[in-house]
This record gives C-alpha cells, sequence and structure tokens, in this order.
C-alpha cells in the first residue's frame, strides 16, 4: 500500500515522548525515600513500595497486552493516565507516610496505571516505522528515562515542592500532571491501516533468512514452546534487576559512601542527588535512542551482548567509584545508559525474534523478566543495606548481568514447529 497520507506518523513520536515523561515518574522514588527514611521507614522498607510498583507495572502490562487490539491503543492508554494519576492523587490525600496506603496507592495502583499505558507507543511505534524498530522504541521510551530526572529535580532542587508544599501536596500535583500528559499523548495513538508500510519497505520476512522465512509471527504459545523465550527473558531479569537496584540505591548508597570519606550529610546528599537525577537520568534516556539506533546498524543480539557485558562490569566496579564524586557521576553515567539501552533492545529484540505484529502482545510477557528484576534486584539492595553491605549486593547483581551475556550468546534464530 501507498504510504498514509492521513496521518503524520511523527505525532506517534510526539505522543510517545509525552506518554513515557509521565510514566517516568517509577523512577522518581528514590526522591521521596529521604523524606519517608525521617519518618521512621526501613532502607527496605522504601524499597517495598519501588518494587510492588515494578512488578504491578510489569504484571498488568501482560493484560495491557492482550487488551490492545480489543479496546485500541487510544483507550488503553487514556485509561492507563486516568489510572496512575488517581494512584498518586489518593497517595497526597490520604497516604501520608503510611507504608501500606503508599504501597497501594503509588505501588500497586500506580504502577498498574503505567503498565497500561507502557507498551502503547512501542506497539504502535513499530506498525508506523517497521524499517527503523530499534530507533523508534529508543525514542518512545526515551522519555521514560528523562522522566526521572523532570520529576526528581521538581520535587527536589528545581521545584523544591517537598520542601515548599511536602510530601503530599507534591504527590497530588503529580498525580494531576500525569493524568494530563498521558491522556493527551494518547490522542495520537493509533495503528496505521492494515497492510501500512513505508515506501521502499520491502517487509521483515525478505530481510530475514535470505527472504526463505515467510511467516514468523509466533502466538505467546508458540513463543513460550521456544529456547529464545526464556534465553531473552532471563537476560533481561538479570539486566533490569542490577539497574532497578542501582535506581533505587542511586542516593542512599552514595550518601553514605561520601560520608564515609569525610564529606558532610548535606554535600553528600547534593552530590548524590546529582548523580542520580542528572547524570543517570540523561544517561538512561539517550541510552534508550542511542542503543536502539545502533541496534538497528549491528543487530539486535550483538548490542545487548556488547551492553550486559560492560553493565556487568561496571555495576562490580561501582562499589570503588560510589564514594569518589567524580567516579560516582561516571558510575552512574555508565549505568544509566546501559540500563536504559534494555529498553530498546528487548522490545526490538522480541519483534525481531517473534514477529513485530505480535509484539504487543508477546513483549509483555517477555516484559514480565523486569518485574521479576524489580523484585528481587531492589529488595538484595535495602536487605544488604540494612545490614551495612551495599557492595556485596553490587557485586552479585554485577555477576548475574555477565550470566545474561551468556545466555545471549545462546540465542539463535527462532523457528516454528513443523506442523
Amino acid at each position: 500500500m501507498n504510504n498514509q497520507k492521513t496521518f503524520n506518523r511523527g505525532y506517534v513520536i510526539l505522543g510517545a515522548v509525552l506518554i513515557q515523561l509521565a510514566l517516568g515518574a517509577i523512577y522518581a522514588w528514590s526522591v521521596f525515600t529521604p523524606s519517608l527514611i525521617d519518618a521512621g521507614w526501613s532502607k527496605s522498607n522504601t524499597q517495598l513500595v519501588f518494587s510492588v510498583g515494578l512488578v504491578a507495572f510489569a504484571v498488568v502490562m501482560v493484560f495491557a497486552g492482550r487488551k490492545l487490539n480489543v479496546w485500541g491503543p487510544q483507550k488503553l492508554t487514556m485509561m492507563g493516565g486516568a489510572i496512575l494519576g488517581i494512584g498518586y492523587i489518593l497517595a497526597g490525600l490520604f497516604g501520608g507516610s503510611s507504608l501500606i496506603l503508599l504501597t497501594l496507592f503509588i505501588g500497586l495502583i500506580g504502577g498498574g496505571g503505567i503498565g497500561l499505558a507502557y507498551v502503547v507507543p512501542i506497539a504502535v511505534g513499530m506498525r508506523w516505522f517497521p524499517d527503523k524498530k530499534g530507533m523508534i522504541t529508543g525514542l518512545a521510551v526515551a522519555g521514560f528515562g528523562f522522566g526521572a530526572m523532570l520529576w526528581v529535580k521538581l520535587a527536589g532542587a528545581w521545584g523544591h515542592l517537598i520542601d515548599n508544599v511536602g510530601l503530599s501536596t507534591t504527590f497530588i500535583i503529580y498525580g494531576v500532571a500525569f493524568a494530563i500528559m498521558v491522556i493527551i499523548g494518547g490522542l495520537w495513538m493509533k495503528f496505521p491501516k492494515e497492510g501500512w508500510v513505508p515506501i521502499g519497505f520491502k517487509g521483515e520476512a525478505f530481510k530475514r533468512s535470505g527472504g526463505t522465512c515467510e511467516e514468523w509471527e509466533f502466538s505467546c504459545k508458540e513463543m513460550f514452546f521456544t529456547p529464545q523465550f526464556y534465553l531473552i527473558f532471563l537476560t533481561f531479569v538479570f539486566s533490569a534487576g542490577a539497574g532497578l537496584m542501582s535506581i533505587g540505591l542511586m542516593k542512599l548508597y552514595p550518601m553514605e559512601a561520601l560520608m564515609n570519606n569525610g564529606i558532610s550529610a548535606a554535600e553528600a546528599s547534593a552530590i548524590a542527588g546529582t548523580a542520580m537525577a542528572v547524570f543517570f537520568a540523561l544517561a538512561n534516556g539517550m541510552g534508550r535512542i542511542v542503543w536502539g539506533i545502533v541496534s538497528d546498524k549491528i543487530g539486535r543480539k550483538k548490542s545487548i551482548i556488547i551492553m550486559t557485558a560492560t553493565q556487568g562490569v561496571i555495576v562490580i566496579l561501582f562499589t570503588y567509584m560510589a564514594g569518589n564524586e567524580i567516579l560516582l557521576y561516571l558510575g552512574a553515567t555508565l549505568i544509566g545508559f546501559n540500563f536504559g539501552g534494555n529498553f530498546a533492545l528487548f522490545p526490538s529484540y522480541t519483534a525481531d525474534t517473534f514477529g513485530a505484529k505480535s509484539v504487543g502482545m508477546n513483549y509483555p510477557f517477555i516484559f514480565l523478566a523486569y518485574g521479576v528484576g524489580g523484585l528481587l534486584g531492589p529488595i538484595l539492595g535495602g536487605k544488604l543495606g540494612d545490614t551495612g553491605n551495599f557492595s556485596l549486593a553490587f557485586t552479585i547483581s554485577g555477576i548475574a548481568v555477565l550470566l545474561g551475556t551468556v545466555l545471549t550468546i545462546l540465542v539463535k534464530q527462532a523457528k516454528k514447529a513443523d506442523g
């Protein structure tokens, strides 16, 4: 079919970025943890809310993938934005500093709202840009990484919302902003007409295996019976778990390490906050774009091997970097850059392996690895942090990421079983 002229596909990118900026709220959780610790929370309790949010995000995303073609991308996105906003507003109105209520409102409800909306820009973007899956996925999810910096800084150094209006009012302000941004972005979330492709695009079957594979759209059931699914899933668990643990501890651990080196608490807090909100967050967003573009050039498998190998080494070395300001900034940048790459590489790797048209249904199951990693990584970091052993948590996580490198090397091209 000829290029569809009734809709400018550039609006898909604009809507996707707007949506993901709001959904990146989950990565801003670390800016709230010092206030909650001051209110009597343990470090592991602060990570519980974060972990529940990540698990809810991943589990609900499976449901969203199954409803994407039933409800349509616009409706699904707007529902997600409304639920995310309601979760934060309820946290502001009724949560206070209650562990149970904040876990319910921000973790379960807020995370569920993110899960409903997250898959839409990825699936829609791949339909409009089948010729540049890595690039469009990276752009679509870049806002998720940049959103962390925006919301952390507005609550802290830029907007001073927590200091000026308090934690509860900050939650309410954020809830309203999240809902508005996701709903507006959802207006541009629509699939192209059936059969539409960009001018000059020859199709995926032609590009793979010299054009010999006529059909490789795997259903969810078919995907589950391939070893590729489990190898990719475990690699994502290890890579996501290390990154999510780093996010949850990117303020607490460096603050402790810097103070152990004679830096005052106030200065250590400012340095650690900058590492998280600027260096990690910016690199997280840029990593999504850069790794997506790189993978279109050198291939998804090779990109994941390089990304996980370097990430594993850096996470281990971070135990020697956290207590030095310059090395901390470098470590936060490199970890953030590689962590961001997960969200450009694994969706497009899923599409390459199991079919681009089915990615809206299949990728949520791969993305459950993010939920598993989000449960294991932050809780590991929080538990070992409570015993004063952050370094062991980073070492264990780094070794796991390197194991993921080996698993990716073992991945071969998926083929459907005969009959």
